[in-house]
């Protein structure tokens, strides 16, 4: 099987712009190909994991990536399937949020000579004349063509400022900058970024008369109903100080059942006879490619001893164990206890398992805390020195859960 009917086969590839030339570069390692990633967070999450999974499978076939970090583009926020504007952010945070993208990426690229290279778009875009810019590409794109893209539908009835209606442009105008200046003819993005990189494969073609290509993959940008890498309690990140290991772990446990096999094509190296082996999996099967599906990605993210941690904790919690020393766990000091207690609001609250106290009442009230085996009924209910000397399991509903110490 080539790389590109690998990819095919994983589920991976949404659309392209010319599949026979491009399954010819890809197949024969001859493509120099970029992904964007705009700064608008300290981290990365599982929505850029997927990108960087895509470089990573192409540049084990032989493809050069181009890792974009937009501190420039950063500087206007993609609108692309957003009903509101982002906040803006000053260039000092934009700056210092570009160089822990680049930190993480290392972990999935090689980067080096002859291989992939980091590149960030605010060497050309931030010193740009305003008046050569339009006179120089403004007139390659139809205002009534950039209407009907759908990167801009969301936004036109609750509208679209003209800043974030430039982001076509500059978006194009990097592919623009990149095939000149480092020979890259091909961009890969999620599936809702078709619109502008097909501005930026036309940018190309009318003022370079080269040929240029356009590939995007599927983001699974909807799951369970909201978006890939958000739960309730957030977005799953990969910087560990944001969610740890375990918590990542326990995301891709959760799956839904439909999803794990499509999950485990897409984002995880095991061969694909295995997989296909693992879908004819029922019932309790599909549990064990639950938690495979976990400790695969959670060994590509955080390594493979954290990998066995939580898988560890994982077991320990859920399966009845008295194990408790890989689960993630919220130290209390003697200053959080009053008269040697502290009540079991206080604790959610500083365990983070609720935002706010009238939460953890709420959680209370609905029966959705307990502490070890037995639900807690009373507000007012408080956990003894004693008891956290020796440490307690605090759960809210079935998935938030922390061991609570002293």
């Amino acid at each position: 099987m080539t790389c590109y009917e690998e990819l095919v086969a994983r589920g991976l590839i949404a659309q392209v712009t010319d599949e026979k030339e491009i399954r010819e570069l890809v197949d024969n390692g001859k493509a120099t190909f970029y992904i964007g990633f705009d700064p608008t967070a300290d981290s990365l999450h599982v929505g850029h994991f997927m990108a960087l999974l895509l470089m990573k499978r192409l540049q084990m076939a032989g493809n050069r990536p181009i890792a974009l970090v937009g501190g420039g583009t950063g500087m206007i926020g993609d609108p692309s399937g957003r009903s509101d504007m982002r906040k803006m952010m000053t260039i000092e945070q934009i700056d210092a949020n570009c160089e822990k993208f680049k930190k993480q990426m290392s972990r999935f690229i090689e980067f080096g000579e002859d291989k992939a290279i980091m590149v960030n778009n605010a060497d050309w875009l931030r010193n740009l004349n305003f008046m050569e810019f339009m006179r120089d590409i403004g007139p390659c794109f139809s205002v009534n063509d950039m209407l009907r893209a759908r990167c801009y539908t969301n936004r036109l009835e609750t509208g679209l400022s003209f800043l974030e209606f430039s982001y076509m442009l500059m978006q194009s105008y990097d592919f623009y900058m990149l095939y000149q200046k480092y020979g890259c003819q091909m961009q890969f993005g999620g599936d809702d970024q078709w619109s502008n990189m097909l501005g930026g494969t036309e940018l190309v073609r009318k003022k370079l008369q080269k040929d240029a290509y356009a590939m995007t993959i599927n983001l699974l940008l909807k799951h369970d109903g909201t978006k890939m890498g958000k739960t309730a309690g957030g977005a799953i990140w990969l910087d560990p100080e944001k969610t740890s290991p375990f918590d990542f772990y326990q995301y891709w446990r959760n799956v839904d059942d439909q999803d794990v096999i499509k999950f485990l094509r897409m984002m995880t190296f095991l061969p694909l006879e295995q997989i296909a082996e693992m879908e004819k999996w029922e019932g309790s099967q599909l549990n064990t490619a639950k938690e495979i599906l976990a400790y695969e990605l959670t060994t590509l993210v955080h390594g493979e001893e954290e990998a066995k941690k939580a898988q560890e904790g994982a077991r320990a919690l859920f399966g009845g164990g008295m194990a408790t020393e890989n689960m993630p766990t919220c130290q209390l000091e003697e200053g959080d206890l009053t008269d040697g207690a502290i009540d079991i609001i206080s604790v959610m609250v500083k365990a983070g398992l609720v935002a706010s106290r009238n939460e953890g009442r709420r959680a209370v009230q609905q029966g959705g805390v307990s502490v070890g085996d037995d639900k807690v009924t009373d507000f007012a209910m408080t956990l003894t020195k004693e008891q956290l000397t020796e440490g307690v399991i605090v759960r809210r509903g079935k998935k938030k859960y922390m061991k609570i110490c002293l």
